[in-house]
C-alpha cells in the first residue's frame, strides 16, 4: 500500500486546489505560462486580465489561511538534504527550538531541510506550516505540515513567507534558498520591512558567500560594509533562536 501511495504521489501535480494525475498532468507551470512571451502581439490583452483574477485569489487564500498564525519564523533550506545527516538533524532541532520559544514554523513544505524544520515543530507540539509551489515534478507537502497552502505563483508564495514571519533562519540550500535569502536582505536594506532578523545557519557552508560579499561586492563599492550587519551567522541552534527572539521581542522560554 505504501508503495502504491508513493507512486501515486510522484504522479501527482497540484495546481492550486486542482490535482492532476498521470496523463492529465500539464507539461508547463502557471508561472511559466505567465512569464513566457505571448504568441501574438496582442495575446496579453485577452489573457493577462484573467490571470490577475487568479493571482488575486491566491493572495486571498493565503491571507485567509495564515492571518491568525501568531509569531512565526520562516525556515529555508535544501529539498535535497537527506534524512539522517547532520544538516537534517539541525533542521529538526531548530524547528523544535523555535516551537518551544512560541514561534510557528513556516517552510516551503517540501522534503529535506524543510521537512526537518516542520518535523521539529510538529514533534514539539508547535504549529507547522508548509507553503508549497507548483513545479513540473510535484513533490507535495511533507507529512509534518499542519497547515498547508499550495501556490501557483512564486511571487505570491514569497509574499507569504515575509508577511507572516518575524524573521528568517536559512539552512544550507540551493538556488531557491539563495533567492529567498537575497530577497529578504534587499527588503531589509531598502526599509521595506523593519525589525526582520535573518540568521544564516552553518558557518562552513555560508563562509564562501560571505567572503564574496565582503571581498568582491563590498570591496568594489556595490554594497556598503554595514550591509554585513543585515544578517547573523551561527552554528548553534540556541543562538539562532535567541537572535530571532531578541530582535522580534519574543520570549525564549
Amino acid at each position: 500500500m505504501d508503495r502504491v501511495r508513493g507512486d501515486r504521489e510522484r504522479e501527482e501535480q497540484r495546481l492550486g486546489a486542482v490535482v492532476r494525475r498521470r496523463e492529465q498532468r500539464q507539461r508547463t507551470t502557471t508561472d511559466q505560462r505567465l512569464l513566457d512571451s505571448p504568441q501574438g502581439p496582442s495575446d496579453w490583452v485577452h489573457q493577462d486580465p484573467w490571470r490577475v483574477m487568479r493571482i488575486q485569489s491566491e493572495f486571498v487564500e493565503g491571507f485567509g489561511a495564515l492571518a491568525e498564525l501568531g509569531p512565526a519564523v520562516s525556515v529555508f533550506g535544501s529539498a535535497r538534504t537527506p534524512e539522517g545527516t547532520p544538516e537534517y538533524e539541525h533542521g529538526v532541532q531548530l524547528g523544535r527550538a523555535l516551537a518551544a520559544a512560541g514561534f510557528t514554523v513556516i517552510t516551503g513544505g517540501g522534503p529535506g531541510a524543510m521537512e526537518a524544520a516542520n518535523r521539529g515543530a510538529y514533534e514539539a507540539g508547535g504549529v507547522s506550516v508548509g507553503l508549497g509551489i507548483e513545479l513540473p515534478f510535484e513533490q507535495g507537502l511533507n507529512q509534518y505540515v499542519d497547515i498547508g497552502v499550495n501556490f501557483r505563483y512564486f511571487f505570491v508564495r514569497k509574499t507569504m513567507f515575509v508577511k507572516y514571519a518575524r524573521g528568517f533562519v536559512v539552512l544550507p540550500g540551493g538556488l531557491g534558498t539563495l533567492d529567498e535569502l537575497f530577497e529578504a536582505l534587499t527588503l531589509v536594506q531598502t526599509g521595506k520591512v523593519t525589525r526582520f532578523p535573518i540568521v544564516l545557519f552553518g558557518t562552513e557552508y555560508w563562509k564562501g558567500l560571505i567572503g564574496w560579499l565582503e571581498n568582491t561586492l563590498i570591496a568594489e563599492g556595490k554594497a556598503a560594509r554595514k550591509d554585513l550587519e543585515l544578517f547573523h551567522l551561527t552554528d548553534d541552534v540556541t543562538e539562532a533562536v535567541a537572535l530571532v527572539s531578541k530582535e522580534v521581542g519574543a520570549t525564549t522560554g
